[in-house]
């Protein structure tokens, strides 16, 4: 009697391994040592009421109720917040401190360009301490002693672009008017549609374009104060052979973006006066 009840246990046991609640004595090993009237040692009945009121063992150990109590007042957010912009050229506001690894001054004048920024005034370019402070930010090595050289090639890159919007303006309309540049993003890396057509007619004709994708590109809109309209111009930078002195020649494609039916007839127009321009000009030499 008491072999048939622990070979039943034994049974059971073996059924139940993988309960937490299961008996933790062997059985088998017990009915062989065991007289027929022994039964095991362990309270069966009070190990099943105490697997009954359990919970899984893969049960979260945090108390999940007190802790949705304590966060339904407010959403989860990213500790991380992203810095704030400066939504004319999506850049941070660039201080006039030292930067840390910082050895020698550099000076904290800013200079004004000629590139109306409102009704106000003209915008103006970083100073050489601003301007190294944006490549330690971005984490580009850079000597200080040629920053301030960088900065007035940085400017003058700059101005090249104002002087050619604003020539094909005057010959697209009879009204001469600053025109306001409103808002700017540089997007090195990113090219443009016609970028791209032009290396890839390099890589059929090296001999007769291009193969260097430009250095810089840069999306202006600007704003002509007398209507409210803004056109988004497209401006690649491109860098060319040197001079004989060894000063450094830059080449700059100045359009406005194909984002509406005037843009592209301002396109059309400067493609039409271009082409006459070359036509002219070989007819001249002939």
């Amino acid at each position: 009697m008491g072999q048939v009840t622990s070979s039943t246990q034994h049974t059971q046991h073996q059924s139940s391994s993988s309960s937490p609640a299961s008996c933790p004595v062997d059985h088998s090993a017990f009915a062989k040592h065991s007289q027929p009237s022994s039964s095991c040692p362990v309270d069966h009945t009070s190990l099943a009421k105490h697997a009954q009121s359990s919970s899984s063992t893969t049960s979260c150990p945090v108390d999940h109720s007190s802790m949705s109590r304590a966060s339904s007042s407010a959403p989860a957010q990213c500790p991380v917040q992203p810095e704030t912009l400066d939504p004319r050229n999506h850049l941070p506001v660039l201080t006039q401190d030292r930067a840390p690894s910082q050895t020698i001054d550099l000076p904290t004048e800013r200079t004004t360009s000629s590139i109306p920024r409102d009704a106000a005034g003209q915008w103006e370019y970083p100073s050489p301490q601003q301007f190294y402070n944006a490549l330690v930010r971005k984490g580009w090595e850079t000597p200080e002693n040629e920053i301030e050289t960088m900065v007035e090639i940085h400017n003058f890159l700059n101005e090249k672009p104002g002087k050619k919007f604003k020539n094909g303006r005057r010959k697209s309309t009879s009204v001469d008017e600053k025109l306001q540049l409103v808002r700017f993003k540089g997007r090195p890396g990113q090219l443009s549609p016609k970028a791209r057509f032009w290396l890839f007619a390099g890589w059929l004709l090296p001999d007769r374009f291009n193969t260097e994708p430009p250095f810089d590109r840069h999306d202006w809109v600007v704003r002509r104060p007398s209507t409210g309209e803004e056109v988004r111009y497209v401006i690649d930078y491109y860098g060319v052979p040197p001079l004989p002195d060894g000063s450094p020649v830059f080449s700059l494609d100045v359009r406005p973006a194909l984002d509406s039916f005037g843009s592209i007839s301002m396109r059309v127009r400067a493609a039409t006066r271009e082409a006459w321009g070359k036509m002219a000009t070989e007819a001249t030499h002939t």
